[in-house]
Formats: C-alpha cells, structure tokens, sequence
C-alpha cells in the first residue's frame, strides 16, 4: 500500500513539474485543473524562440475556441498564466482526455502558433447516487444467489478520480459484488446470501457507499430498503442484458428504435409484464425517448442530436403485476449516428485589411480555420479560394490556413479584392459555405506622371507683353493621394547662353507656363525648353516633356535702304544723267530689305514726290529709276526725288529715300540701255546661260545619286533590324548638330513660302543671297509649289540631304557709283507636285519689269561666280 501511495505522488508531482511538451509541431502544456489564478503555465517567448522585447509591439494575442479565456500572456515576460477557474469536468466532460487548443498569433510579421493546454484531473468531485433511497421488494421464497441490480454512483471525476469500487453495510443476508461492463462502467449488484424471512424481518435498511480512488479518497452513499413480500416468487428475466441499437439523427418522432422482451415463469397476474424505464433514469433520456409498456418498444420522442450526445445509456425494468410484483432489469444503449446536417463555418482568425500592393508574392493576408461540429468525413472541412484572385491557401495546422499572395498586385487595376472563401465538407452530399474577405490595397509610388502629350508646340506673337501666358501642359499619374499630386518645373538648360528660366515661368501647381520677357523675332525665331512633372510620393518619379515655342513674326521693322548709301550724305542722294536721255533710261535703283519675314519682309517702291513727276517713274518692285519720256531744254537740270519704300505688313511700315538728279550736257552713258542688249543678247549673258543650266544638271545628277545611296542603305538597315529609320543623328554626314540647314515653313495669308536658311536652329541665321545687278531684266528663282504636305516635307529632306553643310554669304564692294552692293533673300520655293527629282527652275517674265536673278555659287562651279554681270570683289564661305 506504501508503494501505491508513493507512485502515485511520484507521477502527481512529475506531471505538475513537466508541464510542457511538443506533440506533432505543436507545444503543449499540462497543469492541473483549480489551479489559482496567476499560474505560470510555462515561458511562451522561450518555448516559441520569440524575443520578449518584441511581444508588445507584435501585438501578440491568445484565441480559444473554448470561447472563454482562461489564460492571458505576460508581454514583459514572455509568460503563459492562468486568468480564470479552470473546471475540468465543465470543459471536457466524462472525457478521458481533456486538451484546451489556443492560438497565438503574431502581427508584423503575421505568425500563427498552436498550443494546446492539458487540464489534469483532480479529484474534487464525490461519487454521488441520484437517489437518496432506493426501495427494494423481494419475495421471500426468491432462491438464494439471486441477483438485484442497484444504482450506479456517478463521479465527474475521470481515471483514477473516478469510483472504483462499492460497499455494503453490514447485514445477515446480502452481499454485494460489483459488475464491471465492457465501456468501463462498475455496476454494482445485491446478491442475496441467505433465504429471507418476511416473519422474523419484513424490511431491510441497507447503506450502499461507492468509493473513488482519489488521493484522499471520496465516498458517496445511498440508502436500500429491502421490502420482504410473499407469494410471487419468480421474477421477469430479459432475454439479453444489454441492448444495443443505432438510429440516425434525422429519425422523426414516434420513430421505433428497439424492442426489449422480458419472460415471467408465473402465470397469471404475476406473469404478465410491463415495462418501464428506471428509477434513475435522467430527465435527458426521457425527453429525448418513450417505451410502449405493454410492448417493450423504444420510440423516438424528440429531435436527436449527434453533436449534443452521441450515445445514450439508460435502465428498462420488467415488472410483473404479481402481489408482490417482482422486477427484471436490462441496460440499452443507443447510438446517434451522425448525417451531415452541419454547414461548414469559416472562422477568421487574424485578418490584415490594408496591404501594400508591392508586397511579395507570399505575403501573409489572413489566418482562416473552418469548423464542422459532424463526425467522420461530414465533419472533414476543405478550404478553397477563387483562382481569378491573386490569392492562395496554404493549409496549416489543424483545420487552419494562411491566406497569402499568389501574384502580383496592382491597385491602379484593382483598388480592393472580395476573396471569396468557400468550404466544403466531405459528407455525402457534401455541405458549402462562403465567406468575403475585403483586402484592400495601398497605394505605392510606382506610376510616374505622364504627359498629356510627348511634346508641344507653342506660337507666340513677337513683341508680346511679359507675363502672358503661353500654353498650359498637363500631366496625370495613376497613383493615389500624395503619389498623385504632382508640380511642374522647368529643367535648366541655356538658350543663347542664357538659362530658361530667364525666358519662361511655368506655375508649378498647374503647368501655365508664362513669359518671362518680349520675344524678338528677329534675335529668336524659335527654342524649346524641356518641361518635368514630378509625383510628390516616395521616392519620388518624374517624366519629361518637351515645349517647342515658336515665334511668330509681327510688322515691327521698317524696310531699311542699302542703295543708295545715305551713311554720308543723310537721306540725300546726287546722281547725274544727260539730258539726251531717252524715254526709259535707267536712272539709278533704289535697294531696300526687311529684317521682317515673309510679307512684311515684301518691298514697294513709290515715287511720293518729284520736281517733275511727267520725267520719272519708279518701279513699283524692283525700285528702278527710270524716264518716262525723253529730257527735253526746257526741264530744269536739278531734279529732286522723293521715293517711298512700303513693305507689306500690317500695319504698314515705310521709310523714304531723296534723289537728287543733275542733268548734265555731253555726259557719256556709262549704263546701256539693258532692253537692247537683252535684244541682243552677247556672248557673256550666254555663256551665263550655259552655267546655269549646267549647275542645274549637276544639282538634279546629285539629288539622284544622293536619293539611291539613302535608299540602299534604308534596304539594309530593314533587311538587319526590320524597320527604317533616318535620323541625323544617325548620319556620319550629320554628326554636327550645327551643320544643319534650317528650312523654315512661313504661312503669311494665303501664300506658303518656305525661307532656306543656313546655321543652328537657335542661332542667328544667315540667309542664302544672291548676286544680282541693278539692271537684271529677269524674275526671280521660283519652284512650283507641291500638291500635298507629305511631298513637301520630302523635299525639305532631299534639299537638307543634298545642299553643302554651309551657308553661302555673298557680298560685293561698292567701287563706284555705277557699281551696287545687293543683298536679297530667297523669298519663294514652290515644290512640283511629283518628285523633288521634277524641280526644275523657271525664269518667267512677271507683270512686272524683269529682274535678272543670278543663282548662288556652288563649290563645284567657280566659273558661275565669274560670270555674274554685277563686279564682285569678295566671296565669304561661311562654315557652321
């Protein structure tokens, strides 16, 4: 007996010592049940390898599914205790087992242990009977060795706790024995030893005490009345002395479940039985089940429930109605089988509502268990999500799984997700349920803003007024809040050696950009700057733009005149002819420019006021001077002119220029009568001619090669990188962004000319200038103007391509007062509409008197330089 007590505190203390183990990845822990609140349990930080400075901010928290919270963790200790009076026998029951799962989880990042907490019994409970006093009646001839079953004592105590054995007091003709049934149960029995004898002792009090094995030791009694009765000495015997039947739980009421039969010896009134349920019977089992009397039957009489109580046990008595009426006693147990009648329930454990949308692939969104209260494969739950989301289930632990990212997520397509969660069970037919997980995303700085447009093109008036507005440009982004707000700036970068800035403010909040001064066109014609729009996120993006402002040009000059030359003389110029000048006779020429462009740039001359307005007339293009009508004695031999030279702008400017004419008797005529010799035409003019019609094959003979060689190489660039495309960056001819030739697209009304000019596109350009002589009878250098814009632009390309990296400047000295100095611009280029190959040049006479135009020198033709009629000193090749 020593030896028992010892093992027994041996084990009792082993357990209370060795409180925690690890069963299957899961860590578990063993106290005993009542134990004071603020028991350690165990050191969870230790146990999980978790850093107890770290539980606080990780927000660790416990969840039960006993739904009560029976422990609490000490954040500055890492440690598991006990929060609330633990009653085993309230928690699990007659279970031999008891275990209390709890879930620890974790935030940043989100983590899931399970732990479970064995609740040890103690002995705290006494075996009780539910009957304070059971009445016994038994014949008095009843044969000695019968048998009368008594009242189980119950215990909520379980294993050793729990009753173990049973006593009775001390009598002369009873003893007890103890029936030990196959689920474990003892029922005790009253064996009768000796006949009774109603005469001597009618009635018997006996005291039943059942004992638990407890340390110490719990008992519980019951008091028996033995009644002596005569006559009626055979009792019912049942047929079996257990009865066994399954019946399912969707049975209906009235359902019959099982049948007990019971025999009686006697005859008669003592042999006719019937049948009810024990004294002992709790009030569960009647509710729940009705017995036919006179049949035996067992019925179902209310809703039966699997998960309430699987299994039923409960006594049925067969009573004769003999004098006195004797008893047969049966058990009958009645198992619930279980149908899938239980719906799945998803249980969200930990969920994180916001998620960043650069998260990995893998990032945990929430911890989801799912729930049957169903046995066997009804109760077997299987988690799935909808394969369209960027989500998946990892399955965990215990009917548990982690919801986490499957792919990449992009708020700018989708700024939330309803993750469908579905759980089926695997019952047969199976059972659903759903659940909507909201997840939303978090914005992320990675959208750049973008333009509403690669670049701009911008036309401002010369001579504006600062601060005007120019254009306003405008970004988006696809991102959100902060990442979305976006400023403008202008990136720093010089215009004719001069920051951006200088010429332009862009509003940062809204992209206006202004000027900043007036624009000359004359000093400007055109510039870009380049424009950023950048997010306000982190870090920060940005994209560019760019802005190209072109100016457009306003009447703001004057035409400024070159002949006659009023640098030393004022506006005052003396000439001399002879007074046997003819009707026509060319006097002088008047020469004026505009720095303007296009029709403002056109000049007119117009006589305004004369001494004798019957003798000269003034060409209303080319400004000649000439006689109306022959020089008579009687006109005065001091003329003086007034010439008015008028461009074609709006509004009108003007300048004017005095000639003063001596007529002088016996004066030579230096200047002939250009109509004659253009009558008859000398071999100089021409062998001019021939130079030009030879410089014109030569231009055409290169353009065509120039076209074949750009087209071979286009062929081979496709054939290796399966596209072609022409830059001049590209071009080993074009390495020098300020070898470029500058062919500028005017529109002045409803004529289109271009002006070819030579240098950087920044800089001040020079034009292409002609050599001309003030008695030219021809036109100036046209092309006919092409049907379509594509072919125009294709041309522009063919003349960049083909014309010298150069600009050519051509300047002549004044030697003598018969000798001019000319500078004039290209004013037209008129494209055929065919090929830029059908350039051809034409020198047609106008309505006009006719102006001799000498086309450019080119480098391969030196000899055309020599051949222009008007004296040169000085050719400048300008390179750029």
């Amino acid at each position: 007996m020593t030896e028992i007590i010892f093992v027994r505190v041996f084990l009792w203390w082993h357990h209370f010592f060795l409180l925690w183990t690890t069963i299957d990845g899961q860590t578990r822990y063993s106290i005993p049940e009542e134990v004071k609140q603020g028991t350690v349990v165990g050191n969870l930080a230790k146990d999980l390898g978790l850093v107890v400075s770290e539980l606080y901010r990780r927000k660790l928290r416990i969840t039960s599914e006993a739904g009560k919270q029976y422990f609490s963790v000490d954040l500055g200790k890492g440690e598991l205790v006990v929060s609330d009076r633990i009653d085993r026998e309230e928690l699990c029951g007659q279970r031999p087992s008891c275990l209390l799962p709890l879930e620890l989880v974790i935030d940043n990042p989100l983590q899931l242990h399970r732990v479970e907490i064995e609740i040890r019994d103690t002995n705290d409970n006494s075996p009780s009977f539910l009957t304070k006093e059971k009445l016994l009646k038994i014949a008095e001839l009843v044969n000695p060795g019968a048998r009368f079953p008594l009242e189980s004592a119950q215990d909520p105590d379980v294993g050793t706790n729990s009753v173990r054995s049973y006593l009775i007091s001390k009598n002369d003709n009873f003893k007890l024995t103890v029936k030990n049934h196959k689920d474990g149960r003892k029922i005790p029995e009253l064996v009768l030893e000796k006949p009774l004898d109603r005469e001597k002792l009618p009635v018997h009090n006996l005291i039943l005490t059942a004992v638990d094995g407890g340390d110490p030791v719990r008992s519980g009694n019951s008091e028996i009345k033995v009644i002596v009765l005569d006559n009626n000495d055979n009792a019912p015997q049942f047929d079996r002395q257990v009865y066994e039947a399954n019946i399912s739980e969707k049975a209906t009421p009235g359902t019959e479940i099982l049948q007990v039969k019971a025999t009686d010896a006697d005859e008669g009134l003592n042999g006719e039985i019937e049948y009810f349920f024990a004294e002992q019977t709790t009030d569960q089992i009647l509710s729940l089940f009705d017995i036919e009397p006179s049949t035996g039957g067992i019925v179902v009489k209310d809703i039966l429930d699997h998960e309430t109580n699987s299994l039923h046990r409960f006594d049925i008595i067969a009573r004769d109605k003999g004098n006195p009426k004797m008893d047969g006693h049966c058990s009958v147990e009645i198992k619930i089988v279980d149908i899938n009648d239980n719906v799945p329930e998803i249980i969200v454990t930990s969920l994180t509502t916001h998620v960043p949308e650069d998260s990995a692939i893998g990032t945990v969104i929430a911890l989801i268990s799912a729930k049957d209260p169903d046995s066997g494969d009804n109760g077997k739950v299987t988690l799935t999500v909808s394969s369209k989301y960027p989500f998946k289930l990892n399955p965990s632990v215990s009917n548990h799984y982690s919801l986490v990212t499957n792919g990449p997520l992009d708020r700018e397509k989708n700024g939330h997700y309803n993750v469908k969660i579905s759980a089926t069970d695997s019952g047969k037919p199976p059972l659903s349920s759903e659940k909507i997980i909201l997840v939303e995303l978090l914005d992320v700085n990675d959208n750049p803003p973008v333009f509403s447009q690669s670049s701009y093109v911008v036309y401002v008036k010369e001579n504006h007024p600062p601060g005007k507005i120019l254009y306003s440009v405008s970004a988006s982004d696809l991102d959100f809040g902060e990442n979305a707000k976006i400023s403008y700036s202008i990136m720093d970068s010089k215009l004719q050696d001069v920051s951006a800035s200088s010429y332009v403010y862009i509003n940062s909040d809204n992209g206006s950009i202004y000027s900043m001064q007036s624009f000359d066109y004359e000093k400007l014609k055109v510039f870009q700057i380049q424009v950023q729009a950048k997010d306000q996120g982190s870090p920060s993006l940005s994209s560019n733009a760019t802005v190209h402002v072109f100016i457009l040009d306003q009447n703001d000059n004057a035409p400024a005149v070159i002949y006659p030359s009023s640098a030393a003389l004022g506006s005052l110029s003396h000439q001399r002819m002879p007074r046997s000048a003819k009707a026509g006779h060319l006097v002088t020429k008047v020469t004026a420019v505009d720095a303007d462009s296009g029709h403002n740039a056109w000049i007119s001359y117009k006589l305004a006021e004369a001494t004798d307005a019957s003798l000269f007339t003034v060409n209303l293009y080319t400004g000649e001077v000439r006689t109306k009508r022959a020089v008579s004695e009687q006109d005065d031999s001091s003329q003086r002119l007034l010439i008015e030279i008028r461009d074609d702008g709006e509004p009108v400017q003007s300048s004017t220029v005095t000639v003063s004419i001596m007529l002088e008797d016996g004066l030579h005529e230096p200047i002939l009568d250009l109509r004659q010799k253009a009558a008859e035409p000398s071999k100089k003019t021409g062998r001019i001619t021939l130079y030009l019609i030879l410089s014109l094959a030569s231009v055409s003979v290169l353009s065509l090669l120039t076209f074949l060689i750009l087209a071979v190489k286009c062929i081979r660039s496709s054939r290796s990188n399966g596209s072609c495309c022409m830059r001049r960056t590209d071009c080993d001819d074009y390495k020098n962004p300020n070898r470029n030739l500058q062919i500028q697209l005017n529109t002045d009304g409803p004529i289109k000319y271009v002006e070819v000019l030579g240098g950087d596109m920044l800089s001040q350009s020079q034009s292409f200038r002609s050599c001309m002589s003030p008695m030219s009878e021809y036109s100036d250098f046209t092309l006919i103007k092409p049907s379509s814009t594509t072919d125009f632009k294709e041309v522009i390309s063919v003349l960049d391509a083909s014309l010298p990296d150069s600009t050519w400047t051509f300047e002549s000295q004044q030697v003598s007062r018969k000798q001019f100095r000319f500078r004039q611009r290209i004013r037209a280029l008129r494209l055929s509409a065919a090929t830029p190959l059908s350039m051809f040049l034409s020198w047609t006479r106008t309505t006009t008197p006719p102006l001799l135009f000498t086309p450019p020198p080119l480098p391969w033709a030196p000899s055309l330089i020599r051949g222009c009629p008007a004296p040169l000193k000085r050719v400048t090749w300008l390179l750029r």
